[in-house]
């Protein structure tokens, strides 16, 4: 069994661990104690509760707080914990605990699947993971049994704080407040709380930073120009995507979702609804009633998603980074792309290249898929498909409402489309990675026209 393990490249034993563990979510899920209807929950609602949880995505057929036990909420949330930390993090905590230092073979496998730069310091990150999620899940939950205790009396409103903690951190995206708020009402009954907005929200954009960049602030504190190259990268774009997001959604959700709010209401949902975009998915406004400018920022933001070796998922700020960079060297004709005093290689250039295509091309044929199967009075059209397509591509959990009206097939799609979006980034650098054999001569080069 262990040589088999150690034939698998990083990319297939990552791949194998996500399916293995959606499978057997699904199984526990089936039990008759699992679901408050013992036996009413079906194999492909377990299959795509199971798959949107350690995917950390958050879209859901059935509501959670409604429909399943204490036991598959405990259930779900392991899958979340799990699918959000890393089956390799998970998997290397474990070995440390019962088996001491991580081989070379474990070592490799680590940074390649959670973004280290190197092997010496996969051990050492390690352990720092598991204590900054522990301590930045704990000080969550704290926070938020500030208003869930008293809201729903102190057992319940202990486990909703952990639940919705952890849920955030990991940019998972589902709640609890079904029995409270109404089924599928997500964090709507909160939304001009700061406590809890403002909580979860530095749960998610902490989660979404990548545990490079946490290594980086640990060990340089706030000194900026200390930080690596990728932290500089991840924590500018980070901010302006965040400053962005909540302007344009201010003055564009001003006549629709968030009419009734004052100044401060809306300058709150705003500032969530442009954190929770991307890649956390619990709704604050009700986003089926988004305008149409807000819709398509909202799907830039789920496609751009969060950072390299994070909870997060979409083609990560770094690459929206990186082709901006590209696209101004190109315009300028400057030689090589260049970032905060440093030149970037061609070699991750291209990967960001592709990795932006990918997308696209994954998210243009689901969507032309689906589009093609739902029937024509399905009820919902272009705009709502698209926006379900990029949400479970990009891990995100936001839904226009049309979840739990698809037909199978395409359930079937989203499900694939949540489980290539967990593990599609890593594949894809690994792919990109590879060395290939390069013949002895090279081919001769001739230009085209493009643009």
């Amino acid at each position: 069994m262990i040589k088999w393990f150690k034939k698998l490249n990083a990319t297939q034993l990552v791949a194998f661990g996500f399916l293995v563990l959606i499978l057997l979510g699904a199984l526990l899920l089936m039990l008759p104690f699992a679901s408050r209807d013992a036996g009413s929950a079906s194999f492909l609602t377990c299959l795509f509760t199971s798959t949107s949880a350690t995917c950390v995505t958050g879209l859901i057929v059935v509501d959670t707080a409604t429909e399943w036990t204490l036991f598959g909420q405990v259930v779900i949330l392991a899958l979340i914990q799990i699918g959000g930390l890393g089956f390799m993090t998970i998997l290397s905590i474990v070995w440390m605990v019962f088996r001491g230092n991580i081989g070379l073979y474990g070592r490799t496998m680590l940074m390649q699947t959670a973004g280290f730069l190197t092997h010496e310091s996969v051990s050492h990150l390690i352990k720092r993971i598991f204590v900054g999620t522990m301590v930045f899940e704990g000080i969550g939950a704290l926070a938020l049994s500030t208003r869930f205790i008293p809201a729903f009396g102190f057992w319940r409103g202990v486990w909703y704080s952990i639940f919705h903690s952890i849920s955030a951190f990991c940019n998972a995206g589902f709640d609890l407040l079904g029995r409270s708020g109404g089924a599928f009402s997500s964090v709507l009954s909160f939304r001009s709380d700061p406590v809890v907005m403002l909580t979860l929200a530095l749960l998610i954009i902490t989660g979404g930073i990548g545990f490079l960049v946490w290594g980086d602030i640990a060990a340089n504190g706030f000194h900026f120009k200390k930080y690596r190259l990728h932290s500089k990268i991840v924590l500018s774009t980070t901010t302006a995507l965040l400053v962005l997001g909540t302007v344009c959604f201010f003055f564009f959700e001003t006549k629709y979702t968030m009419q009734d709010m004052n100044f401060g209401e809306r300058l709150l949902s705003s500032f969530f609804l442009s954190t929770t975009t991307r890649t956390a998915g619990f709704d604050n406004v009700g986003v089926g009633g988004l305008s149409d400018s807000s819709a398509v920022l909202a799907s830039v933001l789920m496609l751009i998603g969060g950072s390299p070796g994070s909870t997060a998922g979409g083609i990560k700020t770094t690459t929206l980074a990186i082709l901006i960079l590209d696209m101004l060297a190109s315009s300028t004709k400057r030689g090589s792309v260049n970032s905060f005093g440093r030149r970037i290689a061609e070699t991750t250039i291209k990967r960001a290249t592709a990795t932006i295509m990918i997308y696209l091309s994954v998210a243009t044929a689901a969507t032309i898929a689906i589009c093609a199967i739902e029937p024509a009075g399905a009820g919902f059209g272009l705009r709502e498909v698209i926006f379900e397509v990029l949400s479970a591509l990009d891990t995100v959990g936001l839904t226009m409402g049309i979840t739990t009206h698809l037909t199978t097939a395409s359930k079937i799609i989203v499900m694939l489309l949540m489980y290539a979006g967990r593990i599609g980034g890593i594949s894809l650098v690994l792919i990109m990675g590879q060395k290939r054999k390069s013949g002895l001569t090279e081919r001769p080069t001739e230009n085209i026209l493009v643009g």
